[in-house]
């Protein structure tokens, strides 16, 4: 009798092939030409949602240095890798998310929470402050996974509730004042170097080796990638749909957490009442303009990192040039906007 699989089968044994950190399939829009006719190189459907964020990169870097003396420098783009961090480490977490067509408001508040945390625990040392963050991540995670993958309650919904009451709860936790840290090895965490590369930089790179070594190579990340595709089609071929949402959601959860340590320690001090605002909307930013789809299915890993770099440099950019953080937000709202539709372009000639 020959095997038969179901489409989300089929998926998860598929290895994801990329070359850029990505897991998703991929379908060959080039097309057949006939017996010595020969094609011609042309600009696939995809092409801008693929690489259009790399191409966007140069084309800032470009404008930066005929209109902003100094803005492309080792220093200048040294300070932008720092600034960038936050939103990077979110970012991550973000696309893995979206990755099985959920989505994740909650993140900047999870922030919050672990800033506001993070100076109750310092007394039991660095390694209680840090796993205290941890922990917050952990919780928030479980409670966002559970209410999507156990109660069935839409993810924006979901996480939306969690964004306004995780807040609050920083509000209460935080006293409603900044902290200021005193801890040694949280501040060398923020900034102390090895080898002239920030630690936090350093923490940021390993966390996008290890989400893109998870995405690629294992089989939780061809499972992820499975269920964005297809949920039901997944349930019915017997994989851990429940399981893999919780999971997904709780990494997101850590990450957060994570990035708000980074944040604090880079600060100095803990701003629970501001820290993360908005944050969310960053990150889900990156990864739409990195070519990481709304509707699930696919993960680019290394496009969310250009798209976090794009939005960073793009605000640094505007500021620089004496314009406000509002108008930074409404180009990135247009930018969210093209990214989509894009998407959809894709979608259509697919």
């Amino acid at each position: 009798m020959s095997e038969r699989r179901t489409p989300a089968a089929a998926t998860a044994a598929r290895p994801p092939a990329t070359d850029d950190g990505e897991a998703g399939t991929r379908r060959d829009r080039a097309g057949s030409t006939g017996p010595g006719r020969r094609s011609r190189p042309r600009l696939r459907p995809g092409w801008f949602q693929d690489y259009g964020v790399y191409a966007a990169i140069v084309l800032v870097l470009v404008v930066a240095l005929v209109t902003t003396p100094g803005f492309v420098s080792l220093g200048g783009l040294r300070t932008q890798l720092i600034q960038v961090v936050p939103v990077l480490v979110v970012s991550l977490g973000m696309a893995l998310v979206i990755g099985t067509e959920g989505i994740d408001l909650s993140v900047g508040s999870v922030m919050a929470v672990s800033a506001a945390v993070l100076p109750l625990y310092l007394g039991y040392g660095a390694v209680g402050g840090l796993l205290a963050v941890v922990v917050v991540g952990v919780v928030t995670g479980s409670v966002a996974g559970s209410l999507v993958a156990f109660v069935r309650v839409q993810p924006i919904v979901a996480t939306l509730a969690l964004l306004v009451g995780l807040r609050g709860l920083a509000t209460v936790v935080g006293g409603g004042r900044q902290t200021q840290i005193i801890n040694p090895t949280v501040l060398q965490l923020g900034r102390g170097e090895v080898l002239g590369v920030p630690y936090v930089v350093v923490v940021a790179a390993v966390l996008v080796v290890v989400v893109a070594l998870v995405v690629q190579r294992t089989t939780f990340g061809r499972q992820l990638v499975a269920i964005g595709g297809n949920r039901t089609a997944s349930r019915l071929a017997g994989l851990p749909v429940r399981r893999v949402l919780v999971t997904v959601y709780v990494v997101s959860g850590v990450l957060a957490a994570v990035a708000g340590l980074l944040a604090t320690a880079r600060l100095g001090a803990s701003t629970p009442n501001t820290l993360g605002e908005l944050l969310e909307l960053s990150a889900i930013t990156a990864v739409v303009i990195g070519g990481t789809p709304l509707s699930g299915g696919r993960v680019r890993v290394l496009g969310t990192v250009a798209g976090a770099l794009l939005v960073q440099l793009i605000t640094a950019l505007l500021i620089s040039n004496d314009l406000s953080y509002a108008t930074a937000q409404m180009v990135q709202a247009g930018i969210i906007v093209a990214a989509v539709w894009i998407q959809l372009g894709r979608r259509r000639a697919s």
